[in-house]
């Protein structure tokens, strides 16, 4: 049985208010890119690499995350910007990438930020849509995000989604893709230490039984014998040098 849309009571945010906040643009290019406007292939592969940046994220754009197939479609017409979004966010690669390793609260946060450009309003919101994830699964959710009345006032059809309004925080696109239960739960690497390796503490006074328990005798055996055999051979041909006719 499918749950509605739980109610909530949006809090003022900055993105909701014209004169609050300042728009992010994808401030290392200060555009916002529009499918009509992408008229040369140059243009249509600056609006693919913008969408890549906006779902995937900075620090996620590998090339086996590329969806060429999506590609092709897009800079033929014959799908709409919101479809290509639509297609990336449902791709297997961003299943895997983002939203196996996360929670439902955390996928709301992530998507609101990545799809619609905005943080969430409050927690309030984050529980009524991970309930929407729980019940309607992963892509019907992101359905209904792109064909809400919010996708479409912000971005319509064919302008790939931006950062919208903002302080002085930093730019989603340095949000990491997994939360700190996720990254808590990664086995810890412990140090390297090689073994039988002797360490030195010069905090403690030396002591000379733990010095000699501690010492790997086979080693220092192996290597006063390869020191004995090297000085005989030595001893033989300096011998040999000085005597060449005995």
């Amino acid at each position: 049985m499918t749950l509605p849309l739980l109610e909530y009571k949006p809090t003022t945010q900055n993105q909701r208010v014209q004169s609050f906040g300042f728009a992010d643009l994808n401030e290392d290019a200060p555009y916002i890119y529009r499918l009509e406007d992408a008229t040369s292939s140059a243009e249509r592969d600056a609006l693919i690499q913008a969408a890549y940046r906006q779902v995937f994220n900075e620090q996620e754009q590998l090339k086996f995350n590329r969806q060429v197939s999506l590609e092709t479609q897009l800079k033929n017409r014959s799908i709409s910007v919101r479809d290509f979004i639509r297609g990336l966010a449902k791709s297997e690669r961003f299943y895997r990438l983002v939203v196996e390793p996360n929670n439902n609260y955390r996928l709301v946060e992530l998507s609101l930020k990545r799809l619609l450009g905005r943080t969430p309003y409050n927690h309030d919101e984050e529980i009524a849509w991970s309930v929407q994830i729980a019940t309607l699964g992963w892509e019907q959710f992101v359905d209904a995000l792109l064909d809400s009345e919010e996708y479409d006032r912000a971005f319509g059809d064919n302008v790939v989604p931006y950062q919208r309004k903002r302080m002085a925080e930093r730019p989603f696109s340095f949000t990491p893709r997994y939360g700190a239960d996720y990254r808590d739960r990664l086995p810890q690497q412990k140090p390297f230490v090689p073994v039988g390796r002797f360490n030195l503490n010069f905090d403690q006074p030396f002591d000379l039984q733990t010095f000699l328990r501690s010492t790997n005798w086979g080693r220092v055996s192996s290597v006063l014998l390869l020191l004995v055999l090297l000085c005989s051979v030595m001893l033989l041909v300096a011998a040999f040098a000085a005597n060449p006719a005995g």
